[in-house]
């Protein structure tokens, strides 16, 4: 067996099954890594379900270790472990048995490359003088919670507002701290430097791909729908603030100027753990909710129309990615289009407030955009294949790389359950 290589891969999610953004990259990560190091994969589980799936990503580590926590006792744990200047998520990703794991495990086994997915992930690491350190931060969180403090009331409108006060500060410390730091697209990591212009030079753009095999028009991907009425899907975790708040928007202020229509168009919100909010806008005249779905791919491709009306948006969003892959016209918001490399009125459109944004579906309606889905493909096709991402990965990896050490022998994968 030829030489190989070690990392340390410590993420906030179990990367499967990969149904959201954060897990979509971190399944892609995992199985791209796995090809040229010995991957020792440790995260945390807050959906149950997640371990019905450890046999499916246990092959692609050396050692995995996943530890469960439970959203509410997160949540009350880190109100009650606050303490001045520091941000509240960090307690809430915090678990003394995968801190213990991660101790152990980089004490047992020289690290080539430390992995720290997500910001909340650094204190596990931090600080320490290793070399090889990796911050892929995917979002600027910080900026996420500033949002959130701009459109909601007192007394949230202050926690989150110190949130992200509290959290751009640990960002900066957590970067600077390491050798590379990557986020999804160039606006966010233009916008990184700008609040943070000491890390000019040491941020990097590892885009967010999309699988154009599984995301491809022609499937055979039978229609979820019982009639031919034209539907607009908007898909994602339906728990996820941004998300939500995009669903009741959507539903209460654009659709009813489409409802006059003949045929009339209705919306499908599809996506996990609705809350309750969500779950009241199927009592509204052409909406359905659907809840957690298998797949969300056949709700896609056989709808007349994505929409992405986020409001608050960090990154890039993969549903739009995703239904431009599969060759379904979309509809988003500038929020939820910042940082997708494709040309707004060729390959999507962009539209602002609930007239343009219904005035702009119907004219994807009547027909005024028949090229849109094939555009939007072929810029998914020329960008956002995970092959050109990945590679560019590897490029930014390989200086930190010392020369490789012969292989040890090693103890078969485990997985570790608290």
């Amino acid at each position: 067996m030829g030489a190989r290589r070690d990392m340390i891969f410590i993420s906030h999610r179990f990367p499967y099954p990969p149904v959201k953004g954060e897990k979509i990259r971190a399944w892609n990560l995992l199985r791209h890594f796995a090809r040229s190091y010995r991957v020792h994969y440790g995260c945390l589980i807050d959906e149950p379900a997640d371990w019905a799936h450890l046999e499916t990503v246990r092959p692609f580590c050396a050692d995995l270790a996943c530890f469960a926590i439970d959203k509410r006792r997160q949540k009350l744990k880190s109100l009650l472990s606050a303490r001045p200047g520091r941000p509240l998520m960090l307690d809430y990703y915090h678990h003394a048995g995968l801190a213990a794991w991660v101790r152990a495990t980089m004490a047992r086994t020289p690290m080539d490359i430390v992995y720290i997915y997500s910001t909340a992930m650094a204190p596990y690491v931090l600080p320490t003088d290793r070399h090889g350190l990796v911050l892929d931060m995917q979002d600027i969180d910080s900026e996420k919670w500033t949002e959130y403090a701009r459109h909601t009331r007192p007394p949230m409108r202050w926690v989150w507002a110190r949130e992200g006060r509290t959290l751009l500060t640990y960002e900066r410390k957590a970067a600077a701290a390491c050798d590379l730091t990557f986020l999804v697209s160039e606006p966010e990591c233009r916008r990184l430097v700008a609040l943070a212009p000491e890390l000019a030079g040491r941020v990097h753009t590892v885009e967010q791909g999309v699988d154009l095999t599984q995301f491809a028009p022609g499937l055979d991907l039978p229609s979820p729908y019982a009639d031919d009425a034209p539907r607009l899907v908007f898909t994602g975790n339906m728990d996820y603030w941004p998300n939500a708040d995009a669903a009741i928007w959507f539903a209460r202020e654009v659709l009813p100027l489409l409802r006059g229509r003949e045929p009339a168009p209705e919306l499908v919100v599809v996506g996990a753990n609705p809350t309750a909010e969500v779950l009241a806008l199927a009592g509204l005249p052409g909406v359905t909710v659907t809840g957690r779905v298998p797949d969300v791919r056949p709700y896609v491709a056989h709808a007349a129309v994505a929409v992405a009306p986020l409001r608050i948006a960090r990154g890039i969003q993969n549903k739009v990615l995703e239904a431009m892959a599969l060759g379904v016209p979309v509809v988003a918001s500038p929020q939820a289009f910042e940082g997708v490399r494709a040309e707004a009125g060729r390959d999507l459109l962009v539209a602002d407030g609930a007239a343009a944004t219904a005035a702009t579906i119907a004219a994807v309606l009547d027909g005024g955009h028949p090229a849109l889905g094939v555009a939007g493909r072929q810029a998914m096709e020329a960008g956002y294949g995970w092959p050109a991402t990945l590679a560019r990965l590897d490029g930014l990896l390989e200086p930190l790389l010392p020369p490789a050490r012969p292989c040890a022998m090693t103890s078969q994968p485990n997985e570790e359950m608290v």
